[in-house]
């Protein structure tokens, strides 16, 4: 996301919240798999969980704002 705040259009910088809110849902489904396989405890994954899903809230209104400008 870091790269599309040198951009010049607010477009432009939508499209790369667009890719980082990719990545969250790449998080949030490679967590799931991790936690099925006790890789993570319940806790952990709880908590992983809450804040992703958190950061997409935030990537979703971030982005449906630069949109309606």
């Amino acid at each position: 996301m870091v790269e599309g705040c040198g951009r010049t259009t607010e477009k432009d910088f939508a499209r790369f919240l667009d890719h980082a809110l990719g990545s969250a849902h790449e998080i949030e489904y490679c967590a799931l798999p991790a936690f099925d396989l006790k890789f993570l405890d319940e806790s952990v994954y709880t908590d992983l969980n809450k804040k992703v899903n958190e950061v997409k809230a935030m990537l979703i209104a971030f982005i449906k704002a630069l949109r309606v400008s």
